[in-house]
Formats: structure tokens, sequence, C-alpha cells
């Protein structure tokens, strides 16, 4: 991990370099998440738990973007057309879909239109249309009419089928329909022929549309659910899918004259058969992976609640989260679990200041008429326990051992 890998994990994630910089280190030294987190808070900057597995997520995010960036340089490099000036866009951006959307033009590519219609010698015709300077189109076509290109549109068409591929490999091309999406994209669900009855408790989505960024969590998981079991059939489409269209003509169309309305119809060609499927399967991924999140979240919150839940009942309780060289921690609650008072001692060695210990415990016990103490099992948590059992309050206080797991 470079300093600019940490400083975008630092930018993403609101945290200070230098815990991110040593959570990292730890990690490549084998450590885990819960280990940092509970044995090394001086290194860290006392990062919890939640935010040492952003780190890490992101740390692997970023890993797999210099694996990535290493085989498109490679690939590129063996084709022979790595140029210093794309090698500074690859080496400079770390957004994963630019970088593929710089790769795209190189990507070695399997059998297409557009390269059907190259081996018919198509695309010097497809470079003179696309450049608009010339509006006797059939008379270009026809001096391409071979063995294998029988007629003048089946030379249009593979000049057409060229130029769509130009404007799908396009970046600013792909960044506009990638805008649309954005900007209105839409999550329309049908029912599929004959599955009515089957899909009765997705009966809500059979003809339902929806703006996908308004869309809660947990109904778009239930259409990708429905998706999944093959009950509905979902798409996501921009709202105005020809405004989509008419930003990219922006860019590529120059006038009005025959050379342009063939353009024009490899645009629309090139969005529907090849644009449009492309962004709406990264879509389709950026929601489900935000809708998983959000669900995980909320289900996070339940748990939390119920993990809170006074194991006890409605008494008031003491938790020590025992230590040594950082003391133990100590929280007291009333009845309901929420917290009254917090603090250290530390009657542990190196410190070993035992009786200021005793006497705090005696003091908050009293204090807030503590009717349970309990100890985690951790590091120190025998000597804890030892130490608390021995204790003379002036009412009857349990003690008790914990699992910390």
């Amino acid at each position: 991990m470079t300093s600019q890998h940490i400083q975008i994990i630092a930018n993403t994630l609101g945290l200070k370099t230098k815990g991110i910089e040593n959570t990292i280190a730890l990690f490549q030294d084998g450590a885990t998440i819960p280990f940092i987190a509970r044995y090394r808070k001086e290194a860290t900057g006392s990062l919890d738990e939640v935010e040492i597995a952003a780190i890490h997520r992101e740390m692997k995010k970023l890993e797999e973007l210099e694996k990535r960036r290493e085989t498109v340089l490679k690939s590129i490099e063996e084709q022979g057309k790595l140029t210093d000036e794309l090698r500074r866009r690859i080496e400079g951006t770390y957004d994963p879909v630019e970088l593929e959307d710089i790769y795209l033009p190189y990507k070695p590519k399997r059998k297409t239109k557009a390269s059907v219609a190259r081996e018919k010698g198509l695309e010097p015709l497809a470079q003179v249309i696309f450049a608009q300077q010339r509006n006797d189109v059939d008379v270009l076509a026809k001096a391409y009419l071979n063995e294998q290109v029988a007629s003048v549109e089946e030379a249009l068409q593979g000049a057409r089928d060229i130029m769509a591929e130009w404007v799908n490999e396009d970046e600013k091309s792909r960044g506009r329909v990638r805008y649309a999406f954005e900007k209105d994209a839409i999550v329309r669900s049908k029912v599929a022929r004959g599955k009515e009855e089957e899909a009765a408790k997705y009966r809500d989505y059979f003809d339902y549309e929806e703006v996908l960024k308004k869309c809660p969590s947990h109904r778009l998981l239930a259409i990708r659910r429905g998706e999944e079991e093959g009950f509905l059939r979902v798409v996501i489409t921009p709202a105005d899918e020809d405004a989509a269209i008419g930003r990219i003509e922006q860019l590529h169309v120059k006038n009005s004259g025959r050379a342009a309305m063939e353009v024009k119809a490899a645009i629309r060609d090139s969005y529907e058969r090849l644009l449009a499927p492309s962004i709406e399967t990264e879509f389709r991924n950026k929601s489900k992976e935000k809708a998983d999140k959000e669900a995980i979240e909320v289900f996070a919150q339940n748990l939390r609640q119920l993990l809170l839940a006074p194991p006890l009942g409605e008494r008031r309780v003491m938790g020590i989260d025992p230590g040594f060289r950082t003391g133990c921690k100590v929280v007291c609650l009333d009845a309901s679990g929420n917290l009254l008072h917090n603090t250290t001692i530390y009657p542990h060695p190196p410190q070993s200041d035992t009786t200021t210990a005793i006497k705090n415990l005696q003091h908050l016990a009293e204090r807030f008429q503590i009717e349970a103490i309990a100890v985690g099992n951790g590091t120190a948590g025998r000597e804890t326990l030892s130490l608390c059992q021995g204790i003379g309050f002036s009412f009857p206080v349990e003690v008790f051992m914990v699992n910390e797991a």
C-alpha cells in the first residue's frame, strides 16, 4: 500500500492516515480484525471493529484495482499500443469504472458484428461516414462490394456496426449514458409469462416501476429475488432513453446530412445493443451492493438491540472489561441498560494500583446501587474476577464472569 492508497482510504472513510497506515501494516503481518481492535489500540488510535473492517474492505478493493491495472497495462503493452499518455492515464486512475472504460477499446474481443464487418474490409467506409464530410454514402458503399459484401445496404450495415462499437468504446459516450442512469434510472418489473400463479408472493411487482435511487433496499432485494427465481422480468433504464441517446448524438453528429443519419442510426444501435446493457449491469451491481449494505445495517441495529437486552432483567449492572497495561474499563448501567458512568481502573501490573481500584469499585457500587458485576473473560479476566469477589461491599452484589466472544 502506497501513501496514495492510504490517503484514498482516509478520504473515503474519514479516518486519520496514521491509524490507517498502522492498521494496514498489522493486516499485512497477519493480524485479524478482533485482535487489532482489542490489543493494538495504541497503534490504530483506538479504532473499533467496524472502522477496522472498513479499512480492510477498502484495502482489498485497492489491491484488486492494482492487480487489474497490471493486467490492463500488460495486455495493451503486448498489443504494442501502450503510449506514454495512455500509461499515465491508466496509472493515474483509482476508479475501477474509469479504468475499464480506458481499457475497453483495447480489450481482446470475441467475434462481434463489428469484427465481422472489419474482416469484410468495411472499416475504411465506416471511417469516411463517421467523419461526415461526404454525403454520397451509397456511392461510397458501392466501392466495397465484393464476394463477402453483396449489397450497398450490407456495406452500410457493416459500417454502422463498426461505428456502433466505436461509440460504445468512447469514454465520453459511456459517461453520458452513465449520467443518465445516475440522474433518474427507473427499475421496472413484470411477471414472467405463464408464472402468474407460481409468483403469487411477488404479486406487488407484477407490473411495477420506481425511481431506482428512491427504491427501498427491502423492495429492491425482493424484486431481485423474484427475478432470480424466474418469476419476474426486471430492467433498469434511464427515465428518458431518447434524451440519453440525444446526449450521445451531441458528441458525434456534426450536421444533418446523409452520413450524419447513418451515424445517428449507429448511435441508437450502440445504445440499445451495447451501451445500455453494459451500464445497466453496472447499476444493477451498484444498487444490489447498496441494498445489501442497508439491509445489513438494519439487521445489525435489530441484533444490537437484542444483544443489549439486559441478561439479568431489570437490574443495575457494573460491567468490567479487564486488562493489564491498559487498565480495566468500567461502566455502570441502570436497570434499562442506559449508561450512567464509565471510568478506568488499574489494579494489575504494571500499575498495580489495587487499593485505589477497590475504593473506586466500592464507591461506584454504592453510588449507583449496583446489583451485579459482569467481568469479561479476556486478558486479566480471572485476576479481575478474583479482585471483585474479594471486595467487601456494604450490600449484596453478585459477581459473574461473562464470555467476550
